[in-house]
């Protein structure tokens, strides 16, 4: 099993936002996870990176605690928030760091966003946090895609990207190997349809619906 979530509970300020969640995903497994705003889904998916302390519950990720072994886990998990973070580097001391920390060879991050169609050679000297909302999500797409990962997770991975934007990260979903993991947290199924074997339906905090399709 590469992720086992077990009656998992979180509050934030005294609501209950995770409220006794149990989940599982396993290799090659590929999970539209659906559900109103405030639902719990990207806390959810926060607290497996080990962004958040949980309540109570258990989680692993590939046999392993998220918050113990955090730098081991996300070695093998690549993650595009739905905001990217504020990040005062520059692109090429952010590219440095990421290869440096996840061991990617940086043409591969090149290449990745030049088939994304941004041009990092053009803006290795910008501050990631002054380009624009597009361009942030595809370095961030390209880097998650260069990857070598078991678990690839996107939050609302196409909220910035123009229609031409998303039919390219949807072209290059289709080349990630067949025994890595995808969870799309995303309100557009009809999107992603093509890309997912399975449907993660949460709502106040609970599962409510979980189905292969």
């Amino acid at each position: 099993m590469l992720v086992e979530v077990k009656n998992v509970t979180k509050n934030f300020t005294g609501t209950k936002v995770l409220n006794n969640v149990s989940i599982s995903i396993d290799k090659g497994e590929h999970i539209a996870m659906m559900g109103p705003n405030g639902a719990g889904k990207t806390t959810l998916v926060r607290a497996i990176l080990g962004f958040y302390h949980i309540d109570s519950g258990k989680i692993e990720v590939n046999g392993k605690d998220p918050i113990k072994n955090r730098v081991e886990v996300l070695k093998n998990v690549g993650f595009i928030p739905q905001l990217p973070p504020p990040i005062k580097l520059s692109l090429d001391e952010l590219i440095r760091y990421v290869v440096k920390s996840s061991n990617i060879d940086k043409s591969m991050i090149i290449k990745e966003a030049d088939r994304l169609e941004l041009s990092i050679k053009q803006n290795l000297s910008k501050p990631f946090f002054k380009l624009s909302g597009g361009m942030k999500q595809k370095l961030l797409i390209a880097i998650a895609l260069s990857k070598e990962s078991r678990l690839l997770i996107f939050d609302e991975p196409t909220a910035n990207l123009d229609p031409k934007g998303r039919e390219k990260f949807y072209e290059l979903l289709r080349e990630i190997k067949n025994d890595c993991s995808t969870v799309f947290i995303t309100h557009r199924l009809d999107e992603v349809k093509t890309l997912v074997n399975r449907k993660v339906y949460m709502d106040l905090g609970k599962v409510v619906e979980d189905e292969k399709i």
